[in-house]
C-alpha cells in the first residue's frame, strides 16, 4: 500500500529567514500539492542558545508573505505535534536511550581540548577530521561510573568500521558512500538536547513524512540517517536532494556576498509573487517554458524528475527584471497603488518614522529628503563623504567589526543596536561621536539624517547588513578595502577584543 504523501520543511529559528528556506519550502509544497498530500512545518530549535521566538515568528511571517502554505505546524496544530523540537525532548531522549540499550550508540566523555588535539593531528596528516572512537572501547560499567561521578558527556552514533552505505536519491539515482567517511555523529548534547540528526529522523518517522526533499548539503549526512532508520527498524522515507542556490561566482548563496534574508526583498519593495516565481525558476522549468507562473501553476505541472541538478545562480538583475514584469503586466495601476500603501506608505510604518522626523520638519516637503533613505533599497554613497575625517583603512575595519557585532543581536531593537556602537567605541578607544558619521553615511547616504540607531531599527537587520556591505564595497573599489590577509588579521584581532563571531 502506497503511503500518503507528506513532506516537511524544518527551518532553524536562529537568524533572519533565508531565501534557501523558501526555495526548499516551495518545492516541498509543490510536490505535496501535486500528489494530494500535505506539507508540515516543523521548527528545528535544538540549538537552544541561538534559537529565538522572534526568529520563529519571522520565519512564519516571511513564508506567509511569499504565499507558501503548510497544513500542519506550530501555528496550526495537527495530529502529529508538537511541532517544535524543543517540546519533543522527552521523545528524543527515549529514543537515545533505546539506541544506548541496543549498543548502537555510546556515551563519549572526551573534552573539547582532546577533540581539538585529535582534529589538529588529523589535519596535519591530511586526513578528514573525524572522531577517533576513543570512548567506543569503554565498558558499560566504566561508562556508568563516569556518568554517576557527574562527568559531562554526549551520546554518539556507532558507525560501521567497514563497508559502504548505498541509498537511492529520487533525483540522482543510486548514491554510495564509504562508512569510513562518516563520523561518529553526536546524537545528544551534554545539555540533554538532541542534535539535528537524531531529532530529524525520529520526528520524520513519527510525523509519517513520506518524502524528505532537502538541499544537497545533506547528502553526506544521509548514511547516518539511513543507519538510524535501520537501528530503529523503521522504513526510511524517499530522499531527494535539491541543488543549492549559488552566488554568481558559483559559491553557495551566502549573506556574506548577497542579500539572503527573505525580509530584505520584502522591505526593499519586491512583490511576493515575483519572488516565489523566481525561486521556482531556480530549479524547475514548466513544460510549456513559461517564465511567469504562480505557486498553484507550478504545483499543477510539477514533476520532481524534471528538477534541474545544475547549481542555480541567484541573479539579482534577473529578479528585478521579473519583478518589473509583474508590476507592468500583472497589476493594474489601482493594484500598484494598493501594494505601495501596503508596503511602506501605510500609517503603521509612517508612525514609526514621524516621532524622529517631527523635530526636524518645517513643512511636509522636508519629510521626503529627511526620511527617503528608509524607503530606498540602497542609498547612493560617495567615497569622500563616507570616510569623512576617518582614515580609509579604519573605516573598513569599523564597518566590518560593526557587521560582525550586529550579527550577534538576538533581539533587533534600538537599545541593543546602540549598545553595539557603545561597545565598539570603547573597544576601539574612540569617542562615539567620532565613529558615528561613518555610519550615518553608510546607512542613509547623508551626514544628517534621522537618529541613526532608530533608523537602523526601522530598516531592520537585512537592509542594514546590505548597506554596511555596500559601503565596504565602495571602499574596496577605491583601494581602501580589506585584503584577504588584512581580513584574516582583523578576524584574529576581533576574537581577542570582541569574542567569537556568529557564523
Amino acid at each position: 500500500m502506497t503511503r500518503p504523501v507528506r513532506t516537511r520543511i524544518a527551518p532553524s529559528p536562529t537568524g533572519a529567514p533565508h531565501v534557501g528556506t523558501a526555495y526548499m519550502a516551495l518545492f516541498n509544497l509543490a510536490f505535496a500539492q501535486k500528489n494530494q498530500g500535505k506539507m508540515v512545518l516543523r521548527i528545528e530549535d535544538t540549538d537552544q542558545e541561538r534559537s529565538t521566538e522572534e526568529s520563529e515568528d519571522a520565519i512564519l511571517q516571511s513564508l506567509q508573505w511569499l504565499g507558501i502554505k503548510w497544513d500542519e505546524g506550530p501555528d496550526r496544530g495537527g495530529d502529529f505535534g508538537p511541532y517544535r523540537q524543543s517540546e519533543r525532548k522527552d521523545i528524543h531522549s527515549e529514543h537515545v536511550q533505546l539506541l544506548l540499550d541496543q549498543g548502537n550508540a555510546y556515551p563519549c566523555f572526551c573534552t573539547a581540548e582532546r577533540l581539538n588535539e585529535v582534529r589538529a593531528k588529523q589535519m596535519q596528516a591530511k586526513e578528514t577530521p573525524r572522531y577517533d572512537g576513543h570512548c567506543l572501547s569503554l565498558s558499560r560499567e566504566e561508562a556508568q561510573r563516569k556518568m554517576d561521578a557527574g562527568e559531562k558527556y554526549v551520546v554518539r552514533l556507532k558507525i560501521p568500521s567497514e563497508g559502504q552505505c548505498t541509498f537511492n536519491d529520487e533525483l540522482r539515482g543510486e548514491v554510495t558512500i564509504d562508512w569510513k567517511q562518516i563520523d561518529h555523529q553526536v546524537l545528544q548534547k551534554s545539555d540533554g538536547f538532541p542534535t539535528y540528526h537524531l531529532a530529524n529522523v525520529v520526528d520524520d518517522h513519527l510525523m509519517e513524512i513520506s518524502h524528505v526533499i532537502r538541499g544537497e548539503e545533506w547528502i553526506s549526512s544521509t548514511p547516518k540517517h539511513i543507519l538510524l532508520y535501520e537501528y530503529f527498524k523503521w522504513d526510511p522515507p524517499v530522499f531527494a536532494h535539491l541543488p543549492l542556490l549559488r552566488n554568481p561566482d558559483k559559491s553557495k548563496l551566502s549573506k556574506r556576498k548577497n542579500p539572503t534574508g527573505i525580509n530584505y526583498y520584502r522591505d526593499a519593495g519586491y512583490l511576493p509573487e515575483a519572488m516565489s516565481n523566481y525561486l521556482g525558476m531556480m530549479g524547475y522549468t514548466l513544460p510549456d517554458q513559461r517564465e511567469i507562473f504562480s505557486i498553484d501553476e507550478l504545483s499543477e505541472s510539477f514533476d520532481i524528475s524534471r528538477m534541474s541538478l545544475g547549481g542555480p545562480i541567484f541573479d539579482l538583475a534577473k529578479l528585478k527584471w521579473l519583478n518589473g514584469r509583474y508590476l507592468r503586466e500583472k497589476l493594474t495601476g489601482e493594484e500598484v497603488v494598493k501594494r505601495l500603501l501596503e508596503w511602506k506608505l501605510n500609517p503603521e510604518f509612517l508612525e514609526k518614522i514621524l516621532p524622529h522626523a517631527l523635530q526636524r520638519l518645517e513643512n511636509f516637503s522636508d519629510f521626503i529628503p529627511l526620511a527617503g533613505f528608509l524607503f530606498d533599497e540602497h542609498p547612493t554613497l560617495h567615497f569622500s563623504s563616507l570616510i569623512g575625517k576617518i582614515e580609509p583603512s579604519d573605516a573598513s575595519k569599523l564597518l566590518k567589526v560593526c557587521e560582525w557585532e550586529l550579527e550577534k543581536i538576538n533581539s533587533w531593537d534600538r537599545d541593543n543596536i546602540a549598545q553595539v556602537f557603545q561597545n565598539i567605541a570603547e573597544k576601539e578607544e574612540k569617542k562615539l561621536k567620532e565613529i558615528l558619521p561613518l555610519f550615518f553615511q553608510a546607512i542613509s547616504g547623508s551626514n544628517v539624517s534621522l537618529p541613526i540607531f532608530d533608523s537602523m531599527n526601522i530598516l531592520g537587520v537585512d537592509l542594514v547588513r546590505i548597506r554596511l556591505r555596500r559601503a565596504l564595497e565602495l571602499l574596496a573599489s577605491e583601494g581602501a578595502g580589506l585584503s584577504k590577509k588584512g581580513l584574516k588579521s582583523l578576524e584574529k584581532q576581533y576574537r581577542i577584543q570582541y569574542g567569537d563571531r556568529i557564523n
